[in-house]
């Protein structure tokens, strides 16, 4: 007794409207698609969807096509059928179990943390990238993504915004053991990363220590070299970095460094100073550890900028 309705890809736009008009006004009450019904419309009516050989879809297009049910009041069902006896892959295995694990509402971004490990998408404070975002990684691809969006929009694009590279061979991370939930390591990178003054930076810090107990040398050399790095900002710095010998720092044309400061510095204090024609500027600073390398480096960006 049941009325059956047909979407699919090869449908005429005006065919798929009839069959989803149809559907929504209860005419048919069985609706049979394709994945085409991820990207369809609200149906609050809808209580049950069954997905078929659920082993073959990936988890993002499992959460979004188990979402066209469950839209309002009403409680939903969504059976995701696969062979019997069929042997899934490992990764088939993870996105059934992952979709079965997280029903409730809100849980899209776990779902997709766990998309991204599943499909290997790479560590995103890292080196290791998969795909597009391993060829130019994962900084430079969201900043050509960002550009791209402008460009459609018709939007000018932002000023280029001075991203300084900080090497100084220091272990500054925020350890597991010290914030087990990842989404949280995340989150407070991303907000420590977003710190512009120390005063930010202090705060950042006081809410750890709240939260989280000591805060670890690890995350207090984190703090330390953000705020390097928005001083090096401040100076136009395309790089620092340390050998073990010398700390050297790439300047911009752009850079606000007075010449004058940087002579200052080789007659009153160091030797061996130099400044190269393409603004590469070497400090001899032998055999420094830990902190006294953040300290040095530290004290030498203000000095350049005239705080020191």
């Amino acid at each position: 007794e049941a009325q059956v309705g047909v979407v699919h890809g090869r449908m005429t736009p005006t065919e798929i409207e009839t069959a989803m008009t149809r559907f929504v006004r209860r005419e048919d009450n069985v609706l049979v698609s394709t994945t085409i019904i991820g990207s369809g419309l609200d149906i609050p009516t809808a209580n049950t969807i069954v997905i078929n050989r659920a082993d073959r879809f990936g988890l993002a297009q499992l959460y979004q096509i188990r979402g066209r049910v469950g839209r309002s009041k009403e409680e939903a069902f969504a059976y995701l059928l696969v062979p019997k006896g069929a042997m899934l892959s490992r990764d088939a295995a993870k996105r059934l179990q992952v979709i079965m694990d997280f029903t409730e509402p809100g849980s899209g971004f776990r779902i997709a943390s766990n998309d991204l490990e599943i499909r290997g998408a790479g560590n995103l404070l890292g080196a290791s990238q998969s795909g597009h975002v391993s060829a130019v990684g994962y900084e430079l691809y969201t900043e050509l993504m960002d550009r791209a969006i402008r460009e459609i929009k018709g939007e000018s694009p932002p000023e280029e915004e001075v991203k300084p590279e900080i090497h100084l061979g220091i272990p500054a991370y925020i350890p597991e053991q010290y914030m087990a939930d990842e989404h949280r390591r995340l989150v407070t990178y991303k907000k420590a990363s977003l710190a512009a003054t120390d005063e930010e930076l202090a705060g950042i810090r006081e809410e750890l220590l709240d939260c989280y107990g000591l805060v670890p040398p690890e995350v207090e050399n984190l703090f330390s070299v953000i705020g390097i790095r928005n001083l090096l900002k401040t100076l136009r710095g395309k790089r620092l970095g340390y050998d073990g010998k010398v700390m050297t720092v790439f300047l911009q044309e752009s850079s606000p460094v007075d010449p004058g400061r940087i002579m200052d510095l080789y007659r009153r204090k160091v030797r061996g100073v130099q400044l190269t024609p393409d603004l590469k500027l070497t400090v001899p600073m032998p055999q420094l550890e830990g902190r006294q390398i953040l300290d040095r480096a530290r004290e030498l960006l203000r000095e350049l900028g005239g705080q020191g």
